[in-house]
């Protein structure tokens, strides 16, 4: 079943359920909680109410019914939900229609129906029965998609930009840039040194960081040698397996299975949700799926049948505990470690920063905390936005950020790497009418104002619709599925 499920999910109509929303409704100033007698409606939108059977089929839509759904994640599909309720709205508010004829003419040039570059009927039908879809149901879904395609053209199409706007946008990407930089991290690497008390006070201050969730289960793994007395996966042992899963639901535990089916003794393990016992060494023929799969268990459905990998495992869950790591342990070491690295890298990056934006950090004092802290100024030449040889991107991006003569920190998203940046001289560039890439440029010039009017009709819509979401129908959802 999971795999068939990843199968799908590279498939025309997985595209069309995870691209229901192209513009992302997520950050919306929601209305107030409201209701009295709306109980089971998760959202109203203006006049138009959404229940919470509503919410959850289109949860259940997208594949995640498959496992199980954090409160978060919840969170994160109502606003794709609402976003989606949006667009429906605004395309039929400007009557965006899609003919049947359109339609067929869709349906028959996606690549995934052709055979011998030709349309299939019968890989269609193959397609729609492999699915469990129906044609109308399927066929609603793109009849939306491309209504949704549409209504996006129509606010951004048309667009065309100047000449100058073309021109800065080559620039921004292709000018040179003579930079000075210090690598923060030779100075923290002289700065992490941490006394035994330093870690012990940052443990004792932080000591609920550092319980962990551990489950003692017994496992055994089905084959047919010990099922059936063979070593072929027959139909016999796939007949057992049933049973035995048949058992389970029944409430059935697992010593009870296993008198029944003569299959011995079970083991027991203790273990995190890692695979690691409390000892934090790997449990041999644990896979990190198998562990994944464990956990999900709980105290009121403990005995589970388990298909990992090909294999087949009898499971019952003993008992579930929150132990307290203690501080000589290597990895709470290594973590408290990192933390307080972490610590004094923000306190001197704040520092610098602070400077910076109160101006009054200067060159000589870019110059001055290099000889201070014994670290090299080294000199580089940037070819343009791509020359990544140096910096990650994410980093390039931020030097391309600041003008000339321009002090500024810059860091990756995890604090890994950190660069004082002295950008000494830009060299501007401009583009050819004549130049081949011309036209490739007025497409990302294009594609650069798109997004600025997108964020503008995000706004518009924002101000356009009321949108009222009931908390205690939501937590009813997050129960459901958690």
């Amino acid at each position: 079943m999971l795999s068939s499920i990843r199968k799908f999910s590279s498939t025309i109509y997985a595209k069309i359920l995870l691209g229901l929303v192209i513009i992302p409704f997520v950050f919306w100033g929601m209305g107030n909680s409201f209701f009295g007698g709306s109980k089971n409606i998760v959202v109203k939108i203006n006049k138009d109410k959404f229940s919470i059977q509503d919410f959850a089929n289109f949860i259940q839509s997208t594949g995640v019914n498959t496992r199980k759904v954090t409160p978060e994640e919840v969170d994160k599909l109502l606003s794709v939900f609402i976003g989606d309720k949006l667009i429906e709205m605004e395309y039929e508010y400007f009557e965006i229609k899609l003919s049947d004829e359109s339609l067929s003419k869709l349906i028959k040039n996606q690549k995934d129906f052709k055979r011998e570059n030709k349309f299939s009927r019968t890989e269609y039908e193959k397609f729609l029965l492999t699915k469990n879809l129906n044609a109308a149901d399927f066929e609603l879904q793109l009849a939306k998609q491309e209504k949704k395609k549409q209504l996006l053209n129509f606010i951004g199409g048309g667009i065309f930009p100047s000449k100058f706007i073309i021109n800065e946008t080559f620039n921004k990407i292709n000018q040179k840039r003579n930079i000075e930089f210090i690598n923060l991290n030779n100075i923290f690497k002289k700065e992490e040194i941490f006394l035994e008390d330093e870690i012990n006070s940052y443990y004792d201050n932080n000591k609920d960081s550092y319980k962990e969730i551990y489950k003692s289960v017994k496992i055994l793994e089905i084959y047919p040698k010990i099922l059936i007395e063979s070593d072929e996966y027959n139909d016999l042992f796939f007949k057992k397996i049933d049973d035995i899963y048949d058992q389970i639901i029944k409430g059935k535990k697992l010593d009870n299975i296993l008198r029944e089916y003569n299959l011995g003794k079970s083991e027991m393990f203790t273990f995190n949700e890692s695979g690691f016992d409390i000892n934090l060494n790997s449990i041999p023929n644990l896979s990190k799926n198998l562990v994944k799969n464990i956990f999900t268990l709980d105290d009121f459905e403990p005995t589970a049948l388990i298909e990992n990998e090909n294999k087949f495992f009898l499971v019952e869950l003993v008992k579930t505990e929150n132990i307290q790591n203690d501080v000589k342990n290597k990895n709470v070491r290594k973590n408290i470690i990192l933390n307080l690295q972490i610590i004094k890298k923000r306190k001197l990056l704040s520092e610098i920063i602070s400077r910076i934006n109160q101006d009054i950090f200067f060159k000589n004092d870019f110059d001055k905390l290099s000889r201070d802290k014994n670290v090299k100024i080294e000199k580089l030449i940037l070819n343009n936005l791509s020359d990544n040889k140096t910096f990650k991107n994410e980093i390039l991006e931020q030097i391309y950020s600041y003008p000339e003569k321009k002090i500024i920190v810059v860091h990756d998203f995890n604090f890994t790497e950190n660069f004082l940046i002295f950008i000494d001289k830009v060299e501007n560039a401009s583009i050819n009418d004549a130049l081949n890439e011309y036209e490739e440029y007025q497409k990302i010039s294009r594609v650069r104002i798109a997004n600025g009017l997108f964020n503008t009709y995000d706004e518009y819509l924002k101000n356009k619709y009321e949108i009222d979401i009931n908390y205690n129908a939501l937590k009813t959802v997050k129960n459901y599925f958690d």
